[in-house]
Formats: structure tokens, C-alpha cells, sequence
């Protein structure tokens, strides 16, 4: 009976992500998935992100979180358009389904974006498992976590179109094989971009920033910026 459920909550997701790719086609917007376990950077990440690419690419973006707005409250100050999601009040779900997105998606008003970034609910397995959409997904993981997460949590790493390995600032003070990290995800995702950068000090933050410019230009066939 557990496994009828989560088969039809999974095909009605599928509807509904269906329906937002539809959306976001119509309105010519880029739609990233950013995900992440808790305490990865990755709002830090978004963060510079935002910095470096506004205002030449519009930006909004969903925040995902079960309790409070201090996230979105944080990307609001770049200028992007930002809305909640909080899921505390129905029962505190650890991802953002489809009609989620949907409702959110609405409301945020996608006629001046080029770029949508859902930053979804810190767990590196739920969100790997729902559509919601999207023309990518990147997930992030950090030099503080452990180099076999790629390995304990595969899905999460095989359904991203491209990784992020974080605070590598925290490299010469950490018993961390970065290398091991990055070879780990290639063995559950063989080919996937691997940007190894620090949103604090910026160190290795072209390469991201270029791949998403590129896969933003892609879709929306812009050459201005």
C-alpha cells in the first residue's frame, strides 16, 4: 500500500511538473533547481551568484525552507525578485513538489525573468526525487561534509546536470579529499561539471558562472550578455 501511494504522489508530481515546463516555456524562462544538504553554502552561493549576474540576466527566485524567510530575506537585498516557501504548515515536507512551484511560480510573475532559481529544501534525498520542472539541477556539496556522500546518497548526484564542491577556502584547515569528492561523484555520475569554488573568498567562480550564463543563453537564445 506505501509503494501505490508514493507510485501515484510521484505520477501526480510528474503531471504537474509537466504542466510548469509548459509555463516556463511560454514565459522563455530559465528554471534551475539548486539543491543541497543543510549547511552546504549553498544560500551563500546563490547569493554571489546573484551579484555577478544581475542586472545583465533578471532574477528570481523560490526559496524552499520548512521554518522562517531568513533566506529569502537575505537574497531579497541583491534586487531579485524572491518568494517563500515555507512547508511547516502541511507537515513540514523536505523538498518542494510540482504544484509548489506552480502556485509560487504565478504569483512571482515570470514575464520580466530570464532565470528562475528554486533554492529547494536542505536534504540530499527527497528533492532528487520530484520534478518540479525545471531545465536543470545542480546540487552542492561541501568540503565540510564527507567525501562518500556522492556514494551513501547516488540519486541526488545522478539525476544533476552539474555539481558544486564548496568552502574549498576550508581545504588547508580540513581532513578533506577533494579529489576523492570529485572522483566519487564521477563514479555515480560519469561526465558531470564539477565546479570546486568558495562563495566566500570567489576562488573558482568563472567556471560556474559561465556554465549557467551558457545553459541560460541556450534556451532563451540571447547573445547580449
Amino acid at each position: 500500500m506505501e509503494i501505490n501511494i508514493q507510485k501515484r504522489v510521484l505520477e501526480r508530481n510528474k503531471s504537474d511538473a509537466d504542466r510548469n515546463r509548459a509555463f516556463f516555456k511560454e514565459k522563455q524562462v530559465f528554471v534551475l533547481n539548486m539543491m543541497s544538504s543543510p549547511g552546504s553554502g549553498k544560500t551563500e552561493t546563490l547569493y554571489r551568484t546573484l551579484e555577478k549576474l544581475m542586472p545583465d540576466i533578471r532574477v528570481g527566485v523560490i526559496v524552499g525552507d520548512i521554518c522562517t524567510t531568513n533566506d529569502a530575506d537575505r537574497l531579497s537585498v541583491t534586487g531579485a525578485k524572491v518568494t517563500q516557501i515555507n512547508t511547516d504548515q502541511f507537515g513540514g515536507d523536505c523538498h518542494l513538489a510540482a504544484h509548489l512551484i506552480e502556485s509560487s511560480a504565478r504569483s512571482l510573475g515570470c514575464d520580466d525573468l530570464d532565470l528562475l532559481i528554486v533554492e529547494n529544501i536542505g536534504n540530499l534525498v527527497c528533492p532528487a526525487e520530484f520534478d518540479i520542472g525545471e531545465d536543470a539541477k545542480i546540487v552542492v556539496l561541501s568540503v565540510t561534509e564527507g567525501e562518500d556522500k556522492p556514494l551513501k546518497y547516488p540519486l541526488m548526484f545522478q539525476v544533476a546536470d552539474a555539481a558544486i564542491l564548496n568552502k574549498i577556502d576550508l581545504l588547508p584547515y580540513l581532513d578533506f579529499d577533494a579529489a576523492l569528492a570529485v572522483e566519487n561523484m564521477g563514479k555515480v555520475h560519469p561526465g558531470m561539471p564539477v565546479f570546486e569554488l568558495s562563495a566566500k573568498t570567489w576562488e573558482g567562480f568563472e567556471p560556474w558562472l559561465s556554465w549557467l550564463r551558457t545553459r541560460v543563453k541556450e534556451k532563451l537564445g540571447f547573445s547580449w550578455f
